[in-house]
């Protein structure tokens, strides 16, 4: 058999993914990346000297990942060291209110009937035991899945599973059906944010995003040398397995002859040919043309037919803290009514003027404080550094990060909002007991994203899931296009860590379909999961 030749566009998680399944199998793989680093949302600033991840902070679903090794006769542990942490997320709403999740239900059970009652500690069972239900009806069906539709996902999930979803309410939001759970507010916000996570509001994604509080009880880790450290480790196993990867490699076009993709064309003029062709990046770049006109047919004109989801505006700092005692991960609410925290920035497309802020203190984490110096990783920029003094011995690492609108293709946030929202930030946390002295700072802001993540708007999760038919309404992994796959957090399963790597994953299993003539329209589903636990 002629050896096969793929070329995959973007070296993110779901790139990698894609490339170590596809080696794994015997394909000759290029992986080109247009940063010097591989990772793409999955990326670290160094400040004052100091590297932190300022991205994706969370790693859930390590079954993901041991899968996706395991299949290639590898072993995750031997790529990146990764342990589980305790506590899931400390949440604060003022200088007295503290709550912490565990990811042993029980241990959460026990210290929401210590803040908010026996009788909410019982309901947070029920919540619990549902959002498992709801998981594992979804798991074959929806997640590792290649095109799932409402037939499709009707059928393969049966009668006992359309009963449960319908039980939800089929055109419920995860905010209203969080109500038949927790009578206490402060808990109904605390689990409405899992929205956030998929980049949408409380008030419009679905109700079946409660999936994700199983998810976390399931385990949350952390890596050494950062969540950074996965999309290195992965690499290296790419590498292992023989793939070519290229960083500061940028795609100009994607070559598509007589209706079919047959390669690449690099800035520099290089071409190269493939069988196939797997594009990581937003889908929206394809209709923009910023791949080429010929690859513009592999998406439709979707702008202004669904929402863009969550931008955010972030803070990499090293800072002093004092008061309020962190732990890795961190949620700060605010005791406005959280639906304005979401008018303003889907409806008036503004900052809002008193965010959630999430904190993540990495040098609270099961590893401790970093080794690392910018000197030992040059490929990382602190150019953006604003005050920068030399950082206090005892002064620690933080990432913050609040929502934000993603209209960065026409709107700009200036630094007169971006230093009033820093400082209103530090007094909110203040007032809930956290005193932070920040000695240097890189700001992300929505702009950033849009430049970093081409035709995104700075939208970090690609469309918003907003109502039940979003979860149907995303580019899938296969295009109109014979030899053009999609990967990538802007199509199907979704965005974050695992699921833009799923995402590779089922682009990866299509195409080897397609090159399989006998299998071409056959429908994959990718094997492993939880629901083996």
């Amino acid at each position: 058999m002629a050896e096969r030749r793929v070329v995959i566009v973007g070296a993110g998680m779901a790139g990698l993914a894609a490339a170590i399944d596809l080696a794994s199998q015997g394909v000759r793989v290029s992986l080109l990346e247009k940063d010097a680093q591989v990772g793409g949302k999955n990326h670290q600033k160094v400040v004052a000297g100091q590297a932190m991840d300022s991205g994706p902070t969370v790693i859930t679903m390590r079954w993901v990942f041991e899968d996706l090794l395991g299949g290639a006769g590898l072993r995750l542990e031997d790529f990146v060291e990764l342990k589980a942490l305790p506590v899931i997320a400390r949440h604060a709403w003022s200088a007295e209110e503290r709550l912490d999740l565990f990811a042993e239900e029980a241990a959460s059970a026990d210290a929401i009937a210590e803040f908010s009652g026996l009788a909410e500690a019982v309901r947070f069972r029920a919540f619990s035991q549902e959002a498992r239900r709801v998981y594992h009806a979804l798991e074959a069906a929806y997640i590792r899945a290649e095109r799932p539709t409402m037939s499709s996902m009707s059928q393969d999930i049966g009668l006992r599973g359309l009963s449960l979803l319908a039980g939800l309410g089929p055109f419920a939001s995860l905010w209203k059906s969080l109500g038949r759970y927790f009578h206490d507010p402060r808990l109904r916000q605390l689990f409405a944010r899992y929205a956030t996570y998929c980049g949408g509001s409380p008030w419009q994604a679905p109700a079946t995003l409660m999936l994700i509080a199983y998810v976390e009880q399931r385990g949350v880790w952390a890596a050494r040398g950062g969540i950074k450290a996965l999309a290195l480790g992965l690499a290296r196993a790419a590498q292992k397995l023989g793939v070519d990867i290229q960083c500061n490699a940028q795609v100009n076009e994607i070559l598509i002859e007589q209706g079919r993709a047959k390669g690449v064309e690099l800035s520099n003029g290089q071409r190269l040919l493939a069988d196939a062709v797997i594009f990581n990046g937003e889908a929206a770049a394809l209709h923009q043309g910023l791949l080429g006109s010929p690859a513009k047919a592999a998406v439709p004109n979707t702008e202004g037919l669904y929402p863009r989801s969550l931008s955010a505006l972030t803070f990499s700092m090293v800072a002093r803290t004092q008061g309020m005692a962190l732990d890795f991960h961190n949620v700060v609410f605010q005791k406005t009514p959280y639906e304005d925290e979401f008018q303003s920035v889907f409806s008036q497309g503004r900052l809002p003027a008193r965010p959630t802020v999430y904190i993540c203190a990495h040098d609270r984490g099961p590893f401790g404080p970093a080794s690392s110096s910018a000197a030992e990783q040059p490929q990382a920029q602190d150019h953006e550094d604003r005050p920068v003094h030399a950082a206090k011995p005892e002064a620690e690492r933080l990432f913050m990060l609040i929502n934000a609108p993603a209209r960065a293709d026409r709107q700009t946030l200036l630094e007169e909002e971006i230093s009033v929202c820093q400082k209103r930030v530090l007094a909110q946390l203040q007032q809930v007991g956290l005193t932070v002295e920040p000695q240097a700072v890189q700001v992300g802001r929505p702009q950033d994203f849009h430049q970093m993540f081409p035709a995104s708007a700075g939208a970090l999760y690609g469309m918003a899931p907003h109502g039940w038919m979003s979860s149907f309404q995303r580019p899938t992994n296969r295009t109109p296009v014979p030899g053009l796959f999609l990967a990538g957090g802007s199509v199907h399963p979704g965005a974050g860590v695992p699921m833009a790597s799923l995402s590779g994953r089922l682009a990866a299993a299509a195409l080897m379909a397609h090159l399989d003539s006998t299998r071409r329209s056959q429908r994959v589903v990718i094997s492993g999961g939880m629901s083996m636990d």
